[in-house]
């Protein structure tokens, strides 16, 4: 009887384990979502952080005219239309600090319009 009990635990242990080892790949296999709202001449957040090997998606949206984004390190570009929206998804594979630029003329602080996104360990 203590056998079974035993086998039992142990049975229930592993399932367990299996379980939440499981529940936890699949979290960290799910893209981490980030807001950006865009206007002249402005990315709000200016600077975001991300994890190296972690999925992102940067989700950006416009107040105002058309605007763009262009990290060229990390070989990303994206169109944004005038009160639109667009999405950059990837997986940052190396650290660092990338800076994007607008890609679309969109005033005079146009050449001032950057986000930088540092990727850490």
């Amino acid at each position: 009887m203590e056998r079974k009990s035993a086998f039992a635990a142990l049975l229930t242990a592993v399932l367990l384990a299996f379980c939440l080892s499981h529940s936890t790949a699949q979290t960290q296999s799910s893209p981490r979502k980030i807001d950006v709202i865009v206007k002249r001449f402005a990315y709000e957040p200016g600077e975001v952080t991300v994890k190296k090997g972690q999925p992102v998606v940067i989700a950006l949206k416009s107040t105002d005219v058309a605007h763009g984004l262009r990290f060229r390190e990390l070989n990303l570009d994206t169109k944004i239309p005038a009160g639109g929206a667009s999405e950059l998804k990837f997986t940052p594979d190396k650290t660092g600090d990338f800076v994007g630029h607008c890609s679309v003329f969109c005033g005079p602080g146009h050449g001032a319009m950057t986000l930088t996104i540092h990727v850490v360990e």
